[in-house]
């Protein structure tokens, strides 16, 4: 049996790959979420209030996300999440 053609080597093609893909992870777990204050949270929650994209319950003390069906009782914890769900809706379309 011939030896195999080195030119014909596509190890290198695949750790490339790999490191692009750990950079796109990397990536798109490095959204600052976090950094979320009061004042901004509220400004946010009220923006998505006006966009339709979240629904207060008062009955229920709750903001419900539309898009990901979730409620939340916190407007700091609203704006976090939805700013996440966003980065990563946002990464999945990149993907596309």
């Amino acid at each position: 049996m011939a030896d195999p053609d080195p030119h014909d080597d596509t190890s290198t093609d695949y750790e490339q790959l790999e490191k692009e893909l750990l950079a796109q992870d990397r990536d798109a777990s490095g959204v600052a979420t976090a950094d979320v204050d009061n004042a901004t949270a509220r400004n946010l929650v009220s923006e998505l209030v006006d966009a339709d994209i979240v629904t207060p319950v008062p009955e229920a003390q709750v903001l419900f996300h539309e898009p990901s069906s979730t409620a939340f009782d916190s407007t700091t914890q609203l704006a976090v999440f939805h700013n996440g769900w966003t980065a990563a809706r946002d990464s999945g379309e990149e993907d596309k």
